[in-house]
């Protein structure tokens, strides 16, 4: 798949097995050492990476902070329980019915329910910037 996944220190390397077995490379903030970091120190870490990230941490979902198209894309995971099993059954649901590769750039919050994705804006080569 080529696409390289970084999990967030929230969520229990459990949960990287689902997308493993799907044929993506997971690597842990924890194993690289930097566990503990702040997200502002975090982040350029890993968009300096190109991974594609995976957390639990709903300020990862904000748009004004992590703007669709500015990175290399996020996945928030929002189970109704904050359990291992939730968060791993929530993974398989996601890389059962989605590429990571089709959430590049975008912005993807997973529930039980369903997903949603924001993606980056569409640009019209025709059109003139404003």
């Amino acid at each position: 798949m080529g696409i390289k996944v970084k999990l967030d220190e929230d969520l229990s390397p459990m949960v990287a097995g689902p997308m493993q077995a799907a044929g993506y490379e997971v690597y842990g903030v924890v194993e690289q050492g930097w566990g503990g970091a702040k997200d502002d120190e975090l982040w350029p870490g890993v968009v300096a990476e190109g991974a594609f990230f995976v957390t639990g941490d709903k300020g990862f979902g904000d748009v004004r902070s992590y703007p669709p198209g500015t990175h290399p894309g996020i996945l928030l995971l929002r189970p109704d329980r904050e359990s291992i099993v939730d968060y791993r059954a929530l993974i398989e649901t996601v890389v059962r019915d989605h590429s990571l590769g089709d959430l590049t750039g975008a912005i993807a919050v997973a529930t039980p329910r369903g997903i949603r994705i924001r993606r980056p804006p569409k640009t019209d080569p025709d059109r003139e910037p404003i």
